[in-house]
């Protein structure tokens, strides 16, 4: 689904297809094992066909630095972002968090699926990509490399070829594709650093990778600092496709990663300073301030940076200096793990059952990637409160009424239930999972038939416009999803319908992994994240040697 950029044919670039081979459409499974198989997320110049283990494929015009003293000059490697070729380093980078997150929680459970080396991979690609984008030698930086390509954003008046304007197969791209620099991104170079964090904590075992991935994340960390701003603000395409809101969030966010990578208690600190939670809005009532409260997104890390800060209460309860806050990130979790509940109206539902939290994306509506994210917090956050004390039913207070376990994870099964396949068109957004889902995927790799013939740019627009199915299946991809009535178009020009995005697999995966295996032996695993932290409490001494006897 989202191209794995590589220098050579011969790159045996780690596949994100997890299915070894695939003939035909699987048939439904109530085996969220079964589905996890087909739910990674495509890496970028890496095309399934069916019955095809992986086909490499390469876009040659990688973009070159413009500026003299760039950080780089191989920028090859990363993800595309969707079904184009841009590669967009805010959203990619929140995908490989999200993804070292599920596999920190539930590393037995890929192991389980035998699909650990596989997702660990996943994620080795897209961090060894980001290492790339500044100099991670250094320990201060000026600038770093925000976008590979470029769109259109003028409506289609330009017709300069580009990333969006033409239709091609990655490997036969032949226009010139530029780079985008910054240097005053805070919100980019926090979640960059929020990535690099998690990774290392992924590749713990491997100490000298791991060292280096702490590093990247400290200076990137640094810079998001020094100077401060969006990205998005200085970048017409960036605004367009991935606008950012703030970069406090990335902020709290970051550096609760940079803890749990480093034991550093400073981190810790800044996560937890009352003046950060207020510019990011931690202290407000849900909905009051903006439509975006209690939804975990590329652009808002919010819930995500407090469920993870309620882990740390949960489990190890620091207290002094960080009670405060933490029980009011305690509080705010569990206020908005009570608003998606159904009990309750906070976000409004489709007739057929799914949330709907994409309120303040309403150009690019893409509800799944949205629902996932929730589906996997809900799971996540269900498992930390039955570790945390089984003595007692597990459960949260919603106002006077006591939720057990059991309704989140309700919740977050009916949501991946209607994904693929329990909603009103009978369709799995799952591509390759049941016997309906979309054909023709907003895809430009999957849409063009490999028959010797090079398409240019505008020639390739043949196959965007056919109205036969996809040549190309490409399992496992998740699709933006149906509109606010349940309704569904499978027209690949459509891309509010039809587009998968490395963002919505990413959280899909998560939401399957959390959701597999049984929950009774399976949970989640409590100190590999806190493998870094030294103890909160000095050890107490040992016990005088005894008297000896008269």
């Amino acid at each position: 689904m989202h191209h794995r950029s590589s220098r050579h044919h011969g790159d045996d670039a780690p596949s994100c297809h997890l299915p070894r081979r695939l003939d035909r459409p699987r048939k439904p499974s109530n085996s969220f094992p079964e589905q996890l198989h087909l739910g990674a997320p495509q890496g970028s110049d890496v095309l399934q066909r069916p019955a095809i283990r992986k086909t490499q494929t390469i876009a040659m015009c990688h973009g070159k630095p413009s500026a003299t003293g760039s950080p780089t000059s191989d920028l090859v490697g990363g993800y595309y972002d969707a079904g184009n070729a841009i590669k967009f380093n805010f959203p990619a980078s929140f995908a490989m968090t999200m993804l070292s997150w599920s596999v920190i929680e539930y590393n037995a459970k890929y192991e389980a699926a035998e699909e650990l080396t596989h997702i660990k991979d996943v994620i080795k690609w897209g961090t060894d990509y980001f290492l790339k984008t500044f100099n991670n030698s250094a320990d201060t930086i000026d600038r770093i490399v925000s976008q590979v390509g470029l769109g259109n954003t003028d409506g289609g008046k330009d017709t300069t070829p580009n990333d969006i304007y033409c239709w091609m197969r990655p490997e036969d791209i032949d226009y010139t594709r530029p780079v985008t620099e910054c240097r005053a991104c805070s919100d980019l170079a926090a979640e960059m650093a929020a990535s690099l964090a998690a990774a290392s904590i992924v590749f713990k075992d491997n100490r000298a990778y791991s060292k280096k991935l702490v590093h990247g994340a400290k200076t990137l960390f640094k810079f998001s600092r020094d100077v401060r701003g969006r990205y998005s603000s200085g970048s017409s395409d960036a605004a367009f496709f991935y606008n950012s809101t703030s970069y406090w969030d990335e902020y709290v966010w970051a550096s609760t990663w940079l803890y749990y990578a480093t034991g550093n208690s400073s981190y810790l600190q800044l996560a937890t300073t009352p003046a950060l939670a207020k510019h990011a809005t931690f202290s407000q009532a849900p909905n009051q301030y903006w439509p975006n409260h209690g939804v975990l997104s590329w652009d808002n890390k919010l819930v995500g940076a407090q469920v993870l800060l309620t882990r740390l209460r949960l489990f190890l309860n620091p207290g002094y200096p960080y009670e405060t806050t933490l029980r009011r990130f305690h509080n705010e979790t569990n206020t908005i793990m009570c608003s998606y509940l159904p009990a309750f109206t906070i976000f409004n539902r489709t007739r057929g059952g799914l949330i709907q939290l994409n309120r303040g994306h309403l150009r690019r509506p893409r509800p799944l990637e949205y629902v996932v994210n929730a589906a996997f917090l809900a799971t996540v956050y269900s498992d930390y409160l039955e570790a945390a004390d089984s003595t007692k039913p597990a459960g949260l207070h919603c106002g006077p009424n006591f939720f057990s376990v059991d309704v989140l994870r309700d919740f977050a099964k009916t949501q991946i239930d209607y994904i693929l396949g329990k909603n009103p068109q009978k369709m799995s957004y799952v591509v390759g999972f049941g016997n309906h889902f979309p054909k023709h995927v907003h895809h430009r790799g999957a849409s063009i038939p490999k028959k010797k013939i090079k398409y240019s740019c505008k020639g390739g627009w043949k196959w965007r416009g056919s109205l036969k199915p996809n040549p190309y299946t490409i399992v496992g991809a998740m699709v933006a999803g149906p509109d606010k009535h349940d309704g569904f178009h499978d027209v690949r020009a459509n891309y509010n319908y039809t587009e998968p995005t490395l963002v919505g697999n990413a959280g899909l995966v998560a939401a399957l992994v959390a959701l597999s295996g049984d929950r009774t032996t399976d949970g989640i695993d409590k100190n590999t994240m806190f493998s870094a932290i030294p103890p909160m409490f000095p050890t107490p001494p040992p016990p005088p040697p005894s008297a000896s006897k008269p």
